[in-house]
Parts: C-alpha cells; sequence; structure tokens
C-alpha cells in the first residue's frame, strides 16, 4: 500500500470523539449562558464529575497539563532542584524550567520504565526540594518507596501523572499518591478534553489557591495574593470533557482488547518484548509500547518505524530522543549518558504501537500483518 494514500493511514493514537449530535446541546447551552470562560457552570460540573469517577477529593481544571505542572510547581513553592526522570514528554522537565528550577535526571528502572527509586537518594544534594516521578505509559510508580525516601529527606513529591487517568493501584486511584498529581486531558489521551489538564489535590485549601495561581492569582475582584498566570479551561473544553465521561469507559474496555491482540499475535516474534500489566493494578492502556532487538528481531527498531510508516503505520517513539540528550538539558552533570545507562538504551529500543478505541481488529491485524512480515 502506498503511503500518500492517507485514507488508510494508521496513527499511533486518534482522539475518542463522541458522536457530534450530542455535543450541540452543549454548545446550544453555553451559547444561551453567555458564560464562556471564568469557572462556569460546565467547569464546575466536570471538576464534580472528574473527582467522583477518578475517586480523588479535589481536582482543579487547567487548559492544558503543562500549565497545570508549572502551576503544581508554584503552588508547593518549589525552587532548587528536582529529581526526576529524562525517559518522559519534553513537559516534564520544561515546568521545572520555567520555574527556574534545574531538573536532576536519574535513570529508569528495566520492568515498568518508570524512575528507579534506588537511583534517587545518591542524587539528593542541600539544594533538592522535590521528586518528580512520570507515571509512564500509565504503569505506576513504586509510590512506596519514593514516598518513604520523600519522608526521610524532607522532599515534596509531584506525580506527572499524564498517562494515567483512571488508573487505579490495589483499589484506588493512583492519583492519590504524592503531595500533587497532575493530569493530561490532551487529544491524544485516554480522556480528553481537546486540550486541558488537570491538578488532584487533597485539602479544600491547596484547592483555593491552586485555583487563584490559574487566575491570574485572584482572591477577589481588587485582591491579588500571588503572580499567577492564566491557565484556566473554558466552558467548550468542559462541555466536551462532560460528555467524554459517558464513554471512557468503554474506550479503556477497547483499547485493553487491542492491546491483548497484540501480545497475542506478536509475543514469538523473536527480538520484540513488551511491558507486562502490574499485579493489582487496573490499567487504562493508553499505550502499547514495544522493545526492539536488532539482533534478534533482524531490523532496528528506526528501520522499522520507517518501514512501517511507509506502509501506513504511523508508529511513535515515545520516548526517544530522551530529554537528557536534547540541547537544553544535555549540559547537565546528570545528563550524562553514563548517568542513565538504561535510559539510553530503551530510547533507542522503544517503539509505540498504534492504539484508541476506534482503531478496528482489521487495522490491528493490518499492523501485525506488517511487523511479521518485516521479522527475521
Amino acid at each position: 500500500m502506498s503511503h500518500h494514500n492517507t485514507k488508510n493511514r494508521i496513527t499511533v493514537t486518534q482522539p475518542s470523539l463522541p458522536p457530534i449530535q450530542e455535543f450541540i446541546p452543549y454548545l446550544e447551552k453555553i451559547w444561551e449562558n453567555k458564560w464562556l470562560t471564568n469557572n462556569g457552570p460546565f467547569h464546575q460540573e466536570l471538576e464534580k464529575k472528574l473527582a467522583e469517577f477518578l475517586g480523588v477529593k479535589y481536582i482543579s481544571l487547567f487548559a492544558n497539563g503543562t500549565l497545570a505542572l508549572i502551576t503544581a510547581l508554584q503552588q508547593l513553592r518549589i525552587t532548587g532542584e528536582v529529581i526526576t526522570t529524562p525517559f518522559s514528554f519534553v513537559a516534564t522537565a520544561h515546568s521545572l524550567w520555567w520555574n527556574n528550577i534545574q531538573p536532576i535526571f536519574v535513570d529508569i528502572e528495566p520492568k515498568y520504565l518508570n524512575i528507579d527509586p534506588e537511583k534517587i537518594e545518591s542524587a539528593i544534594t542541600p539544594h533538592t526540594t522535590a521528586i518528580m516521578p512520570v507515571h509512564v505509559y500509565g504503569n505506576p510508580c513504586n509510590v512506596t518507596r519514593i514516598q518513604e525516601i520523600a519522608q526521610k529527606h524532607n522532599l515534596k513529591v509531584i506525580y506527572d501523572s499524564a498517562h494515567a487517568f483512571g488508573v487505579k493501584l490495589d483499589g484506588g486511584s493512583i492519583l492519590n499518591y504524592g503531595d500533587l498529581s497532575v493530569l493530561s486531558f490532551h487529544a491524544t489521551k485516554v480522556y480528553n478534553t481537546f486540550e486541558g489538564g488537570a491538578i488532584i489535590c487533597n485539602d479544600e485549601m491547596t484547592k483555593l489557591q491552586i485555583d487563584q495561581l490559574k487566575n491570574f492569582g485572584f482572591v477577589n475582584e481588587t485582591t491579588i495574593a500571588a503572580p499567577g498566570i492564566n491557565s484556566k479551561m473554558n466552558e467548550v473544553q468542559a462541555a466536551f470533557g462532560l460528555l467524554q465521561l459517558k464513554y471512557v469507559d468503554a474506550n479503556i474496555k477497547k483499547r485493553r482488547m487491542i492491546a491483548q491482540t497484540y501480545r497475542c499475535e506478536l509475543e514469538n516474534i523473536k527480538g520484540l518484548s513488551f511491558l507486562k500489566d502490574i499485579p493489582n493494578v487496573t490499567h487504562n492502556y493508553s499505550y502499547f509500547p514495544v522493545l526492539i532487538d536488532k539482533d534478534k528481531f533482524g531490523i532496528s527498531r528506526d528501520d522499522l518505524y520507517i518501514k512501517l510508516k511507509t506502509e501506513g503505520v504511523f508508529s511513535r517513539r515515545y520516548f526517544y530522543p530522551l530529554i537528557s540528550n536534547l540541547p537544553t538539558y544535555k549540559s547537565l552533570l546528570s545528563a550524562s549518558q553514563e548517568n542513565l545507562p538504561v535510559a539510553n538504551v530503551v530510547a533507542e529500543k522503544v517503539i509505540c504501537l498504534p492504539i484508541f478505541d476506534s482503531l478496528s481488529i482489521a487495522d490491528v491485524k493490518r499492523v501485525i500483518d506488517t511487523i511479521i512480515h518485516l521479522s527475521k
């Protein structure tokens, strides 16, 4: 099949879109209310329903996940150095940079590709004020060990939970761990509001302060308590989020079926390996990462990426290049490849296959057949 045939393209993810006719009444209501932003009725309703759905105490909606990360750091008054992972989307480190905080990278563990807790303590200095782990692909970090380290050294913990919507550990939301957790509702996520994000916190006063920070720092009409920013979610995004909530469980179920099909059909292909599901975790199947061993598979990850593209299959190399190898960060001492051996190896091997709720089984089979054909 020619790669010029755009109708037959399969991307790694597509936004989940409910029927357009179901969205129109929401738009009509916004038009009738003439309340387009600034904590409107749909915004308030979505915060309430998301807190109930996710099993969290308080949630504050944002225009996007990056602004939520930036504000979370401001809310906790984080300064100096923050220990984090190089194996993530760039927004993780960028949020630190925007707050004039130096990211300190530590390596990842090879089983689930999350930050390695056993590497954290040796990276702590007198300037360290927090840890920012990432639940990579929605797989929970070792939250128990991270919390032990944080308490021992009096550090804050902010979880970048961009991939972890709806993920549960031992029956409870993974978002309840740490001082704050941050979600992304970008169009490519399991649950989306076009663009969007949120901060999850555990007490009413913290939510109030976060709400003020995302609205320029306003306390009331004449009082500004802090140098906040404008990062509020508007009513159209919030309305779309309310509609999406009706479909998210069914969408995750479809993703699970696709993931199971990939595993079943590809598990015996030499040179391919997958991340196993973590016990006692309710997964959301936000991504389907595969690690490519060139010597056993026959071609490199990059060659596979290119060959898939020529067949109309648009995979993604999440996460390549590593954040620590980008020009902005590679001069940091903690960014040296010697300091991050596992992350550097994984970044050269990982590829994420297409997985989204509207992906047909026929197209899943086409992806599988293409990979099998390209193997040794």
